[in-house]
C-alpha cells in the first residue's frame, strides 16, 4: 500500500522530481493544490525557516505527513542572491524568464560566477511535530551567460556544471535526479522516512 505525502509546492518542476525519487520507495506524493490547501508566507530570511512553514502549513491543511522543499541558487558574486527569492527575483508574476534575465544583466562584466543550487527539504509527521526531520543537499557549479538544453527547470540552462561539462538543462532527467541538490537532500532524508506512521 502506498504511503501518502502532502508536497507543500506549487512549483511543477519540484513535484516531478520529487514525485520521480520518492514512488519507486511507495511514497504517494499528493500536491497541496489537490487539497485545496492555500501556499503559507515565506517571509523568512533561510530556507529552513520558509521549508518549516511551508510543511507545518500542509500538515495543518491536511492531517497527513507534509514534505516541503525550499531551494534556490545561490551566486557568490552577488552575496547569495537569488537566495531565497530565486523563484521570483524577477518579481511577481513569477516568471523564469524574467529571473534569468535578470540573473545573466546583473553578472555582465562579471568573472567569477560560481553558484550552487541549495536545497533544504523539511518533513513533518504533524503540523505541530516537534521534531522535523530537516536534510540539506547543495550543488556545486557557475552561471553561463547564455542559455543551453531543454530539460530541467528555473536557472537550469544556465547553471554549469563543470563536472559533467554541461548545464543542468542538459541533463537527462534520471542524471539530475541522481545528482541534483535536491537529490543530494532527499537521500539523506530517506532513511529517516521508515519512522512515520502511514495515516
Amino acid at each position: 500500500m502506498m504511503k501518502r505525502l502532502v508536497l507543500a509546492s506549487r512549483n511543477a518542476g519540484k513535484l516531478r522530481e520529487l514525485q520521480a525519487l520518492l514512488q519507486p520507495l511507495g511514497w504517494e506524493v499528493i500536491p497541496q493544490d489537490d487539497l485545496d490547501i492555500a501556499e503559507a508566507p515565506e517571509p523568512h530570511p533561510t530556507f529552513v525557516e520558509n521549508a518549516l512553514s511551508k510543511a507545518r502549513n500542509a500538515a495543518f491543511h491536511s492531517g497527513l505527513p507534509a514534505l516541503s522543499d525550499d531551494s534556490g541558487l545561490c551566486v557568490d558574486a552577488l552575496g547569495g542572491a537569488p537566495g531565497v527569492i530565486s523563484a521570483h527575483y524577477a518579481g511577481e508574476p513569477r516568471s523564469d524568464l524574467r529571473n534569468n534575465e535578470k540573473l545573466v544583466h546583473e553578472l555582465q562584466g562579471v568573472k567569477d560566477r560560481r553558484a550552487h543550487y541549495y536545497c533544504v527539504l523539511v518533513l513533518v509527521r504533524s503540523a505541530q511535530d516537534p521534531e522535523p526531520l530537516i536534510a540539506e543537499g547543495r550543488w556545486e557549479g557557475e552561471v553561463v551567460l547564455s542559455p543551453r538544453g531543454q530539460e530541467g527547470f528555473g536557472y537550469d540552462p544556465y547553471f554549469y556544471l563543470p563536472q559533467q561539462g554541461c548545464t543542468a538543462a542538459e541533463l537527462t532527467v534520471t542524471d539530475k535526479n541522481r545528482i541534483s541538490h535536491r537529490a543530494q537532500a532527499l537521500a539523506r532524508l530517506l532513511h529517516r522516512l521508515r519512522d512515520i506512521t502511514p495515516s
